[in-house]
């Protein structure tokens, strides 16, 4: 029970904290805070925006999933920002095409496999640069993701570019071809995608040996060697399926939500979940309420700051602020072993029980 609650103190203290300072921050501003964060909910729960507060969280659920996947195995995969757009601007321009050629299913299917296939590919370097060579990710992987951003751009105002409009953006996707909405809503299925996936990735990393090697190789790569893992394979694999992840956030978006994408589009995902993958404790099922969470903040939060003359960048803030107290709770409670209690819960357990037949 203490170590439930701590956890709970661990997870919901950061938020707290970072909401109370954003509110002074608003203060100053000249702003009511309690009003502020009063429509914040309103705009993100109450009326439509429950529904609009789901739509958002069908990505952010996939590209929290696809950090998962990698951090578990202490793989610091930074490359989402490029697996996000570079397949987000493919599966967009080759949308109104495909759609319009297959049977529908069959061509959702085959667009949400490119994407997938567009950011596992985008990993594969910083995945071998890894394996083969002890290369560190962050700097591959950002690196990649640099590539990726501009290539995404070149195609939007090239090959994949709509001529009849003037802003460079690909075609407009029709509504008719778009993702189907769930029944007496106008929420899209990819948010069921979204958490379907979240319970079968929840599932697959704590009730199997695969699970349980990625959990031994994130504790010690040298013990992972000594357990009989193929650790280099597991490396390649692990990146491959969090890129692959990632992007298949983005054809979610852009089949469920847009239906086309713009040139210098970056919605930065990545960076604006990264702190709740943390306080999940990279559980694919925690991250489930916290995605919610800061998709009901963004998507009430952007009419409250517009309505009260606010940038929307504020939200930024209070993303920073969450970060900012996860590492001073954390270094007044673990000063020995920091980052220990963001680590997933039980997996040290798992490899001491399981280790043998990993």
């Amino acid at each position: 029970m203490s170590r439930a609650l701590e956890t709970l103190i661990r997870t919901i203290a950061p938020i707290v904290l970072a909401l109370v300072v954003g509110g002074l921050v608003i203060l100053a501003l000249g702003v009511d805070p309690l009003a502020f964060y009063g429509d914040v909910l309103a705009y993100g729960v109450a009326g439509n925006g429950w529904q609009q507060t789901l739509i958002a969280m069908g990505p952010l659920l996939l590209v929290a999933l696809g950090l998962i996947i990698a951090f578990r195995a202490q793989l610091w995969n930074l490359g989402y920002g490029g697996a996000y757009v570079l397949a987000a601007a493919v599966v967009a321009g080759v949308a109104p095409d495909v759609l319009g050629a297959l049977p529908f299913a069959l061509g959702v299917l085959a667009l949400l496999a490119l994407a997938f296939s567009i950011g596992a590919a985008l990993a594969v370097l910083p995945a071998v640069l890894k394996a083969r060579y002890g290369t560190t990710e962050i700097i591959t992987s950002l690196m990649v993701s640099f590539v990726a951003i501009g290539a995404a751009n070149l195609l939007v105002k090239g090959p994949l570019r709509d001529t009849s409009v003037t802003l460079p953006q690909t075609r407009v996707l029709d509504v008719g071809l778009m993702l189907p909405f769930i029944p007496g809503t106008r929420v899209h299925v990819g948010v069921v995608l979204a958490l379907v996936l979240a319970i079968l990735c929840h599932l697959v990393l704590t009730r199997t040996a695969f699970g349980l090697r990625i959990d031994v190789l994130g504790a010690s790569p040298k013990a992972a060697e000594h357990a009989g893992i193929r650790v280099k394979r597991l490396i390649v694999i692990v990146m491959l399926l969090s890129s692959g992840m990632i992007a298949l956030g983005a054809a979610v978006d852009m089949l469920g939500l847009w239906g086309y994408m713009r040139a210098d589009w970056n919605p930065g995902y990545g960076d604006k979940i990264l702190p709740f993958v943390f306080l999940a404790r990279q559980n694919p099922l925690g991250v489930i309420p916290l995605v919610a969470f800061y998709a009901m903040l963004a998507t009430g939060g952007t009419l409250a700051a517009q309505q009260v003359g606010l940038s929307v960048d504020f939200l930024l803030v209070i993303v920073a602020l969450i970060l900012f107290f996860m590492t001073a709770i954390e270094a007044l409670g673990t000063r020995r072993e920091l980052g220990r209690s963001y680590l997933p819960d039980g997996a040290l357990r798992r490899i001491v029980r399981g280790g043998g037949s990993a």
